[in-house]
Formats: structure tokens, sequence, C-alpha cells
């Protein structure tokens, strides 16, 4: 049986004390929470912490009164899913699920381009190339061991969304793939095209559109990638069955892919993976 919980969105976290500035309380909601575990969802442009180099004044791992542990970082401009753990024990155990690919975890991006392929895969290894910026490069000889799975979900215009599974923990490691096979993330300063920081408009897809050009705002101007799901195996507190969180999207992510399948009459079919499966599991809504 799988376990699945689902969250609506960001939402003020008005039960929580020690958020005072109502500016941090919309920054992320409480997905999931046990004695070990802890699901968060976070809005874009806010740090996940757990990365070294992270100077950012704020960081979602220092905004609660106690110590939790990040499994895995999420870039600081995408939207959802972090996951953390509440005790040293319990994050050692859930490393090395992640590090041996236990811990499936899922992405939703919007990227430049109509692939060709329905599915594919980019082994392409990956290493910082410790330049201010942070970036990560391809390099076939240092590089470390990187894979992630695609699969093509629609298309609008010049746009298309994409279903991301990751094999491997590699900084920016779908930002750097998605580009090295000639799709780009949108929005993206690091790895995206020139003047990728535009915005996506909604006048650039849809054909006929009658709208003023100067007065058209962009329906997604950050990058344009969302931390959807979270598969975590039977585990040691968990003995009876699998868990998958999941994070809807953002508002606008949400719109634009809305918008996107409006065009092309069609649902991508962007959330609830696992309702895709002939796998039963109890669903839990908040």
């Amino acid at each position: 049986m799988i376990l699945a919980l689902f969250t609506e969105g960001i939402f003020p976290l008005g039960n929580v004390p020690f958020l005072n500035d109502m500016k941090q309380k919309s920054l992320f909601s409480i997905v999931y929470e046990d004695d070990k575990l802890l699901g968060v969802d976070k809005s874009p442009g806010l740090s996940s912490g757990g990365i070294s180099w992270d100077t950012s004044e704020v960081r979602l791992d220092k905004l609660f009164p106690h110590r939790i542990y990040i499994i895995s970082p999420l870039d600081q401009d995408a939207s959802g899913l972090v996951l953390f753990a509440k005790d040293i024990e319990t994050h050692k155990e859930l490393s090395l699920l992640l590090e041996k690919g236990k811990i499936q975890k899922r992405y939703i991006a919007v990227v430049h381009g109509r692939p060709v392929w329905k599915e594919t895969s980019c082994d392409l290894p990956l290493v910082p190339d410790g330049a201010k910026h942070h970036r990560t490069i391809i390099d076939k000889y240092q590089g470390k061991k990187a894979l992630t799975h695609f699969h093509f979900l629609g298309s609008a215009g010049n746009y298309s969304v994409i279903e991301a599974f990751p094999q491997t923990e590699r900084n920016h490691q779908l930002r750097v793939h998605l580009a090295s096979l000639g799709h780009p993330i949108v929005c993206d300063p690091l790895y995206g095209k020139s003047g990728a920081m535009k915005g996506v408009y909604l006048s650039s897809f849809k054909k006929g559109w009658q709208g003023d050009h100067l007065d058209e705002r962009p329906l997604l101007s950050r990058l344009g990638l969302h931390a959807a799901g979270i598969m975590l195996p039977k585990h040691s507190w968990l003995p009876e069955q699998a868990l998958y969180i999941e994070a809807k999207l953002p508002k606008d992510m949400a719109a634009l892919i809305k918008q996107m399948e409006k065009v092309q009459n069609t649902v991508f079919g962007v959330m609830g993976f696992y309702s895709q499966t002939n796998q039963n599991y109890l669903t839990i809504s908040d």
C-alpha cells in the first residue's frame, strides 16, 4: 500500500507561534510530519539550506525552532518539496536510501522547445566548476556519475512540460541535463537561453492572441522547476507501507500549464504520478 499526502499549495502558517513575520509565514507549508520526518513545500526564492556555500539570510532549515537535517537540497529558485529528518540517525538512514536510489523524486519542468522523444535519459557526468556563480558543468573525465530519466507530457508553441526522475543527487542536475538535451528550463539564468529571464508570455504560444503587448505580464518569470513528489519505500518507522508525498503546483506554474493545456485542448497529466499506476494507495488530503 502507498500512503499519499497532498498539499493545496503554500498557505500561511498562522498556528506556528515562532513565525511572527507575515512574509515568512507564506514562504512554506508543512506537508507531512511524524516523529522522524518532516516534508515541507517551499516557495520559489527561499533557500532550502544544506549547501556549503549558501549565505542566504533566510533559509528554510533555519526557520524552525529545533534543528532539522536536510535530506536533499532544492534549488533556491525552484518550488516544491524538501525532505528533512528530525534526528541524525534518521538523516543517516534516509541519506543512505537516497544514495542507493531507493527514494524516488519526481519533478515537473517547463522547458524551451518541443522534444522529438516521448521518453529519454541523460547520463552525462557532472562536476561543480568552482566559479562564483556555482555552476555545474559536464566533465566526462572528472565528473561524478549522474543519471536522469525524462518523460514528455505535452507542448504548446515552443514550450514543453517535462516530468523528470533523477536517479542521482548532483547540484543543478536536472537543469544541466535538460540544457544538454537542447531543452533548457525556462527562466534559468545559469543554463538558459539568452534573455532567459524575460519570462513566458501567453502571446508567445497562443495563436491569434489579441491583447496589448505593453500591458501583458508573464505567466511565469522564475525558474520553471517544481519538486512535485517524493516516494519513500517501507522503512524502520513505516514498516507496513510506502509513503508518497506530493506538493501541488504553485499558482504561477499551474496558471502557465493550464493555459498550455487550454491552447492544445488536452490535459498533460502533470500531477498524480502514482494515480497513473495500477498500485493501490490511500490518499490523505488536507
